[in-house]
């Protein structure tokens, strides 16, 4: 007998409506939530449901989240807290029963056991290879799911002296960001990204992208996520708003301002963005101060007019608080002299963006570019801060030895290609500070 396929317990939208069609308080996938994801204390488990709203406080300093932490368990065993009605769980079950099935969560009714006993799992992906750097800060994940695809995650570690915050260092504790994919290889085509000489593979789900985020929050706890793994966020724009929203839910606990989400330029998406979401950052991999350069190497900027992207920015920015990050890799005599430097200057001037400046590192994959000189990047960026005013960095490298690269993830049946891209990118994060 062919047994029916089950679901993902984090695909909350089916999970919802299978609770309601059984007349199943919907409270419960909080509960369930919390007994997959947690495996430490790093997890912040308060209840995730919209149903039940909670007073949101203010957010506890780094130095107060683990006390933070064990209030919120202890709180939600109290028969008399009335924000989890018939969702108690021990706190000893959760620690202990990580690899739990969702039907075995304390409290469930029994009409909801059956169900998640029937047609749902606590995941549906897994694990298959796991990278550390011999520094122990970045780890990459090659997460295979049921479709037989796998994308990579990547784990960055930040110690809590990185950046400086109110004119000095840091303070409180470590802190990592993880990159997720939100696709399988990528149809953007863009002539440097590995990535792109996959070709397009396949959207994933919200839940297989929400995941992404419960493998890694098993590893270290995870502070901030950027969609800048493989794929283009807008081009699976419902499924990658959905999981970002259910990371700022009470399970996963993360503020709206510690999501970027990049783009190459979609504009349609991301005025649909500012609208639906208007709380997270944005970062777009621009690549060049031109329409005609970046056709060139960027070939999706065709079909959306860098005109017309940089007025979708300024109507961003109008209607968002949040910062825009302008993603600009350097490639030696391609987009990096002085000339390029005064167009996008002149092209961003006045505007409330951060520019990322990434050093090109190649891989076997693509190989008909050259990284730009320490000499060409700091002329650059110079000239970007110091005529035009814009803030400016230049990315650090981090992990180069797993390869774990934003843009530049290329999965095969041998050991991934990349660069340090994406660590580097989200040191940078850290030392702005504008995460907070």
């Amino acid at each position: 007998m062919i047994r029916e396929r089950r679901f993902s317990i984090f695909d909350e939208v089916m999970l919802r409506n299978e609770l309601d069609a059984i007349h199943v308080n919907p409270c419960h996938i909080d509960s369930t939530w919390r007994c997959v994801v947690a495996a430490s204390l790093y997890v912040l488990c308060a209840p995730l449901s919209q149903a039940i709203e909670l007073t949101r406080g203010e957010e506890a300093p780094c130095s107060d989240r683990r006390e933070q932490e064990r209030n919120i368990f202890r709180s939600v065993q109290e028969p008399e807290s009335a924000h989890t009605p018939k969702t108690r769980i021990s706190y000893g079950f959760v620690l202990d029963h990580k690899d739990a099935e969702a039907y075995e969560v304390p409290n469930l009714p029994l009409k909801a056991q059956a169900l998640f006993r029937a047609k749902f799992k606590p995941t549906t992906s897994h694990v298959h290879i796991q990278y550390d750097s011999s520094d122990g800060r970045t780890t990459k994940l090659l997460v295979m799911f049921e479709s037989g695809l796998s994308a990579e995650a990547v784990i960055m570690r930040h110690d809590s002296s990185a950046g400086k915050y109110a004119g000095g260092p840091r303070t409180g504790a470590a802190r990592a960001t993880l990159c997720v994919s939100s696709q399988v290889g990528c149809k953007m085509g863009c002539t440097f990204c590995a990535t792109g000489t996959m070709g397009f593979k396949g959207n994933l789900s919200a839940a297989e992208i929400l995941e992404q985020l419960v493998h890694a929050s098993r590893i270290t706890p995870i502070r901030n996520v950027v969609f800048m793994g493989m794929g283009e966020p807008m081009n699976n724009y419902s499924a990658v708003v959905r999981a970002a929203k259910s990371m700022t839910g009470r399970c996963f606990h993360l503020s709206p301002k510690h999501i970027t989400i990049s783009t190459v330029g979609i504009i349609p998406r991301i005025i649909s963005l500012k609208a639906d979401f208007p709380e997270v950052s944005l970062a777009i991999s621009l690549h060049a101060p031109t329409q005609e350069l970046r056709s060139e190497i960027v070939p999706a900027a065709r079909a959306f007019p860098l005109s017309k992207l940089i007025a979708a920015v300024d109507d961003y920015l109008t209607e968002s608080k949040s910062k825009v990050f302008i993603e600009y890799v350097m490639l030696a005599m391609v987009n990096d002299t002085e000339v390029h430097a005064h167009q996008l200057g002149q092209l961003l001037r006045g505007k409330r963006v951060v520019i990322n400046l990434i050093p090109y590192n190649p891989t076997s994959v693509v190989q008909q570019f050259k990284a730009s000189g320490s000499i060409e990047l700091f002329r650059f960026q110079k000239i970007l801060k110091e005529v035009y005013n814009l803030r400016t960095t230049v990315r650090q490298e981090m992990g180069q030895d797993i390869e774990g690269a934003c843009g530049q993830l290329h999965v095969s049946h041998r050991r991934s290609n990349g660069s340090a891209e994406l660590d580097s990118l989200l040191q940078d994060i850290e030392e702005l500070g504008i995460h907070r």
